[in-house]
């Protein structure tokens, strides 16, 4: 939009020219303001999808062999055609191809494309391997169980395979995390988490109260919503089975892009100008 200023400004750093030397030259020469197109359509929102883990890093291994970086990879593929099919956002993804990335740089690469929502995606594992079910995830100071403050620093030490370069994080620095967010990047949040329950709920199987929260790096961007989604645990049998079963992981893509659709019609376009 041309303001006042702009267009002050933009004159400024032109020679002066006088009524008669506009007059004497052709109409064609003579300069205009540009035109102002009041009803250009917002940009769709950017999704960045996040498949766990990767390269080097095979993240939690199934009961049966299975590595959590390909089933985060193939669900987060799916759920990148869907979306892009529908028509509604641009979608990005950190990685395509079995490639390690650090978590920093994840958070990073969803930064420079200035994405509207970050969704991070995993299938963990746990100790109890009678767990099982669906969750998600949001960024606090401080864990929602001990279940989770475990599952986060699982997911927090993934930087590990990084090398001596990679000088880790501190206990207060974890702590600190949450502070970094913004009240509105914490709602958006949240209000993402529901969605994706609401969405889950009768047609993927969930943990008990599955909106959780905990410390986790990946999530830390101070101005994008940000939510990780635990899409079954791979210490279950009955979880990994299921996870590496296209039909099932396409439930749980349509599950996703229901939720996204969902949180997209009931938050405030913002555009940025």
């Amino acid at each position: 939009m041309l303001t006042r200023r702009k267009i002050i400004g933009g004159l400024a750093g032109c020679s002066v020219i006088s009524p008669v030397d506009v007059l004497a030259r052709p109409k064609s020469h003579i300069l205009h303001a540009p035109a102002v197109h009041r009803n250009t359509p917002a940009p769709k929102p950017l999704i960045m999808l996040d498949p766990g883990h990767g390269g080097k890093d095979p993240g939690a291994i199934g009961v049966s062999g299975t590595y959590e970086k390909h089933i985060s990879e193939a669900a987060a593929t799916e759920l990148y055609r869907q979306l892009m099919a529908s028509g509604k956002y641009r979608v990005a993804m950190t990685r395509s191809e079995d490639r390690f990335i650090p978590l920093e740089g994840r958070v990073e690469l969803a930064q420079k494309h200035q994405a509207q929502l970050f969704i991070s995606m995993h299938a963990d594992a746990l100790h109890d391997s009678a767990v099982r079910g669906a969750s998600v995830y949001t960024l606090s100071s401080g864990a929602s169980d001990a279940q989770t403050a475990a599952l986060a620093q699982r997911e927090n030490s993934a930087d590990r395979f990084e090398g001596p370069a990679f000088h880790g994080m501190s206990p207060d620095v974890q702590q600190i995390l949450a502070s970094l967010v913004s009240e509105e990047t914490r709602r958006g949040s949240a209000h993402m988490a529901a969605s994706v329950v609401g969405a889950f709920k009768n047609r993927i199987g969930l943990l008990n109260h599955p909106s959780r929260h905990a410390a986790f790096v990946v999530l830390k961007s101070a101005e994008i919503p940000s939510v990780l989604v635990e899409m079954g645990f791979m210490s279950n049998h009955l979880d990994e089975e299921a996870l590496r079963r296209a039909e099932h992981r396409g439930h749980v893509v349509t599950a996703m892009q229901l939720a996204i659709d969902r949180y997209f019609a009931t938050q405030p376009r913002v555009v940025s100008g």
